[in-house]
């Protein structure tokens, strides 16, 4: 075993355990063990699990998020100071200014992809157990804690024709629909791409400050916007459909998420929170505080004005005995 297949085990011993237990109850309710969708509502159930324990790492995200946007304005004032200086001392300097105004905002670049990091070493592990299943199969062994009987019964599943272990650059294993393998993997590909694209367009087009959409920070943004998906893109030709399964249904729940975030707990000063104000005042509801940063000085009710023309008396001070 080499130093990443010691590193993966745990992983993928831990992505196994829930997709056999999704599929142990499953059956147990009456669902056929050998049949393909009762292995696909496994691997949605290994999603379900998987992205509610990632919650919390989520607000913390949408935290970071909203710490990057408010920001961008001493960012751009640090740029700048340093323009045209590309000395050492000088680029040490705005290095140390730079993480001392993330420390001050409690925030830092790399927050926002933390809950797609976490995720990374587990999609790693579906990939290993997925893609290992014939060969798993052939040599009489199981993988992680499923079964040599489970992994026959998985390699042996499919929906619509098309076997959940097949991928589309490598070909189908005996007994599998090569039309319905090619014909339903761009459709996943497509599925997946598009709705990665569509979460991270609603959160520029509709959660982002005006100060933030002018920001370097947009910029960068704007490449990961067209990048990302392009990427899972084109890797999508090697990922068995399973894991096509698996990476769609994490997007759909991505994309929902968001959707309520954007919508319940907007970033101050983007098109969505002024949405949000309109739907709260044609209620007739108060206008939310707007926490966070230096939002929180524009929240705070103002001190009522002392009335003019009064001359304020002055106390009595008690004498003291002697």
């Amino acid at each position: 075993m080499d130093f990443f297949e010691t590193i993966m085990f745990p992983f993928k011993w831990l992505v196994s355990v829930i997709m056999v237990g999704f599929h142990e109850g499953l059956s147990f309710i009456g669902l056929p063990a050998a049949n393909g969708w009762t292995w696909t509502l496994s691997i949605i159930g290994l999603v379900l699990v998987l992205r509610a324990a990632l919650i919390p790492v989520f607000v913390k995200q949408i935290k970071a998020q909203r710490g990057m946007q408010l920001l961008q304005p001493d960012l751009k004032k640090l740029q700048d100071k340093y323009k045209g200086k590309t000395d050492q001392l000088s680029r040490q300097a705005m290095a140390q200014e730079q993480m001392s105004l993330y420390k001050k905002h409690g925030t830092n670049p790399f927050s926002a992809c933390l809950p797609m990091l976490i995720q990374m070493p587990f999609f790693f592990a579906l990939f290993q157990v997925l893609s290992g299943i014939s060969q798993a199969k052939d040599r009489g062994n199981g993988i992680g804690a499923m079964s040599h009987e489970q992994v026959v019964q998985f390699d042996q599943s499919s929906i619509f024709g098309a076997p959940l272990s097949a991928t589309l650059l490598h070909g189908t294993p005996a007994g599998g629909n090569v039309t319905s393998v090619w014909i339903l993997s761009i459709v996943m590909i497509l599925a997946m791409t598009a709705s990665q694209f569509i979460t991270q367009k609603q959160i520029m087009a509709k959660n982002m400050s005006e100060e933030a959409m002018a920001s370097p920070f947009m910029r960068q943004q704007k490449m990961m916007l067209y990048i990302l998906p392009i990427v899972f893109g084109v890797g999508g030709i090697n990922f068995p459909i399973g894991v096509l399964i698996y990476w769609t249904t994490t997007n759909l729940w991505t994309m929902g998420q968001q959707f309520f975030v954007i919508r319940r707990m907007p970033t101050p000063g983007s098109p969505a929170a002024k949405a949000l104000a309109e739907r709260r005042a044609a209620k007739g509801l108060p206008v939310l505080p707007v926490l966070g940063g230096r939002k929180e000085e524009e929240a705070a009710p103002a001190e009522p004005e002392k009335p003019k023309g009064q001359r304020v008396q002055p106390q009595r001070k008690n004498r003291k005995k002697k």
